[in-house]
């Protein structure tokens, strides 16, 4: 079967959803959160999304392409590349990686990143390309139909539960954190965020973005705890952050705010959660356990140089 890789366009987007969902089934993928994020990459990215279709048209596979521009350090670029397990072997993966790596090296970048799944034969692909395993991390997943909740505890004396739906009027206060949490969080590509307003077009307009759900912890009017919650109308719930500012650790706030968001999506109709954590991550990876999130799959992150 003759496979082609091409940029995506607009009317690409359920069926790349599809791909995405049928080979990673751990992430919430719809259509419109595509078109969302196509529309609004940043510019400094270069993002390119990618499909590998077939000559009657169907989409097998899909890339994820851009530079991290919001990275410590210049030159750094991805390329993540899943292939609909269905259509395995045919050489979908390869022509999307080629392509990927033409278009980054034409704007500079030098080291490259790509999520493998940890399968033996997914590794040996990477290697045969000339990555190396670098960090890794686990997928989690909570059956919420069946799971035993923490009971819900009252806050502590001076401590606010709050939503994310409290801050519509002004979220830069919920920006602050984020940024503050954001920047010691584990990974091999540190991540600074600078740019308030494209947070607010991209992370707290994104449509899985659930103000209702989003937990907040204020501590004597100072926003100290949170838990970003996105769903996708489908029963489907993913904690995208939980983290506390540094001054306020070891309180149990992640805890709190994260227990009360699992509450109100499980009364919300929401029966899978889902999350993700660095393997080497142990205080989260802890909280999650407690919680009783299992562990789903595990993927690691390769790494090649180039130039």
């Amino acid at each position: 079967m003759t496979v082609i890789v091409r940029d995506v366009r607009a009317e690409d987007a359920e069926g790349f959803a599809r791909v995405r969902r049928a080979s990673l089934p751990y992430m919430l993928a719809t259509a419109e959160q595509l078109v969302f994020d196509w529309a609004h990459a940043h510019p400094d990215s270069h993002y390119r999304p990618l499909v590998a279709v077939t000559e009657a048209g169907g989409i097998v596979g899909t890339a994820q392409v851009g530079i991290a521009h919001d990275a410590a350090e210049p030159g750094i670029g991805y390329a993540n590349v899943y292939v609909d397990p269905a259509h395995l072997g045919q050489g979908a993966g390869t022509l999307l990686l080629r392509a990927a790596e033409e278009h980054l090296a034409e704007r500079g970048a030098r080291t490259l990143y790509s999520w493998v799944l940890d399968a033996p034969e997914n590794v040996a692909w990477a290697a045969r390309r000339g990555y190396s395993p670098s960090r890794s991390a686990y997928f989690l997943r909570l059956d919420l139909t069946t799971a035993e909740l923490p009971p819900l505890q009252a806050p502590p004396a001076g401590v606010e539960l709050l939503t994310g739906e409290d801050f519509a009027a002004d979220p830069r206060p919920l920006f602050e954190l984020d940024a503050l949490t954001t920047a010691d969080e584990p990974g091999d590509v540190g991540t600074e965020l600078g740019d308030f307003a494209h947070w607010r077009a991209t992370v707290w307009e994104h449509p899985l973005f659930d103000l209702a759900l989003t937990t907040v912890a204020v501590v004597d009017g100072v926003p100290a705890a949170f838990s970003a919650a996105a769903t996708d109308g489908q029963g489907r719930y993913n904690t995208g952050m939980t983290g506390t500012a540094p001054a306020f650790r070891g309180r149990g706030l992640a805890k709190l705010v994260k227990n009360a968001s699992l509450h109100r999506a499980r009364a919300a109709g929401c029966t899978e959660a889902f999350t993700g954590n660095d393997t080497g991550n142990e205080p989260m990876l802890a909280i999650n356990k407690w919680f009783g999130y299992e562990i789903a799959a595990r993927e690691v992150r390769h790494v090649r140089t180039i130039g």
